[in-house]
């Protein structure tokens, strides 16, 4: 099925080689997207607990994230990237089976959510191994000439599973129940499984490592302008739910939905951008596109406002992963892809993870609006990081004054200029 002439093909091939781990990345988030729209109902109504709480249950899957990159990326390089995401979506079905235990404790909320939190956790581990796995894969196939291509296209499956998922799962929710997420849950990962047997396994990388300080050294920089601008979409993806029921606007799943769209349309039109034009400049328009869709969220009157908000949120935010990604990798080892993969996407895990339950202090202190005031800001902090990576890099006087030429950047000075 995949083959290394498939390496140096032009575009269409390009996509073509990579629908088998498309499709794999969109039905695996199929399970994510569910569960987007009906969670904090659940955790806030259906079990009535605090905001603080829907943000604790929602980033604990982000914090299990983080705390598993690592160990998915030396996974993905040392046994193979098949093997990764075929873990990844046996850990996934554990994660709904919690979820269904969870159910036969709604009548003590507490001991309901911290089996939920444990589900959870596993979903997260289950994400860091199917992603991880996937990028891997894709980036072996393609060659790391395309990694702004394969990080672009394996995303847009992703926020094309959240996009269908959040209204499937609102109706699930509706009609069935949180029991219909939570069987949804563990029986899709066990189809994906099906889809991922026929495809072909791609060598693991050579067994020399780096050490782990190199490759953060590499991804450091853009993978904290990352965590800064992903604080965005853990504001919608936790809250954008509550703040349309507490002014009774109705379909907030619309809101996942079109900023899923947004999301893919930028994908699908620039992801070739970053690759081409540098990964920097990307970023730094699509980080203040994204602030702008925030802060019409922070002072929308009204349904329409609040959706265009989430819309202009998707299409800035689409980009930003893969251009500062194609950043992040061109500096790490290449035997390490992996691993600079897992620690790039560990900055996200973080801030997701920290950002649901600190907005849910926000939230509990003050107002839904406010969430948004508070991620606006942040996201446009993500822009002042980019900055700096813009800057070019110091020229060493010594060396100006005997050659007259300019001077090398040293690698402390490659690092703090992005480039």
């Amino acid at each position: 099925m995949f083959n290394k002439a498939s390496r140096t093909s032009t575009t269409p091939p390009s996509v073509a080689v990579l629908l088998p781990i498309i499709g794999v990345v969109f039905i695996a988030y199929l399970v994510i997207g569910l569960a987007l729209p009906v969670l904090p109902l659940h955790v806030h109504q259906g079990l009535g607990l605090s905001t603080f709480v829907v943000g604790l249950v929602a980033g604990s899957q982000f914090t299990a994230s983080l705390l598993s990159r690592m160990w998915a990326g030396y996974y993905a390089d040392s046994r193979g990237a098949k093997r990764a995401v075929v873990a990844g979506l046996l850990i996934a079905v554990a994660s709904g089976l919690f979820y269904l235990l969870s159910l036969r404790f709604v009548g003590k909320p507490e001991t309901s959510v911290t089996i939920l939190l444990m589900g959870r956790a596993l979903l997260g581990v289950a994400e860091s191994f199917i992603i991880t796995g996937a990028l891997s894969w894709g980036l072996v196939l393609l060659g790391s000439q395309n990694t702004g291509k394969v990080m672009a296209w394996v995303g847009t499956a992703l926020y094309a599973a959240f996009a269908v998922g959040a209204p499937i799962g609102t109706t699930l929710y509706a009609q069935y129940g949180f029991v219909a997420i939570a069987i949804t849950t563990t029986l899709i990962p066990l189809v994906t499984l099906l889809l991922v047997a026929p495809c072909q396994a791609v060598s693991s990388m050579p067994q020399t490592r780096p050490a782990f300080t190199r490759v953060m050294s590499a991804v450091w920089v853009p993978g904290l302008g990352l965590a800064l601008s992903g604080v965005g979409f853990g504001a919608i993806a936790t809250f954008i739910v509550l703040l349309f029921a507490q002014h009774g606007w109705g379909q907030a799943w619309l809101a996942f939905t079109l900023l899923s769209i947004a999301f893919i349309v930028g994908r699908v039109a620039f992801g070739h951008l970053p690759d081409k034009i540098g990964g920097v400049k990307v970023a730094l328009v699509c980080i203040l596109i994204e602030a702008i869709g925030q802060a019409l969220i922070w002072l929308a009157p009204g349904a329409t406002l609040a959706l265009f908000g989430a819309t202009l949120t998707g299409l800035g935010y689409s980009l930003v992963y893969p251009a500062l990604g194609v950043e992040a990798l061109r500096r790490a080892p290449e035997e390490s892809r992996g691993l600079a993969m897992g620690a790039y996407t560990a900055f996200l895990d973080l801030s997701l993870g920290l950002a649901s339950p600190a907005l849910g202090l926000v939230a509990s202190g003050g107002s839904l609006s406010a969430v948004f005031l508070v991620s606006t800001l942040v996201v446009l902090s993500a822009g002042f990081v980019v900055v700096q990576m813009l800057k070019p890099p110091t020229i060493t006087r010594r060396h100006h004054r005997t050659t007259g030429l300019p001077g090398r950047r040293t690698s402390s000075n490659r690092f703090k200029s992005g480039l």
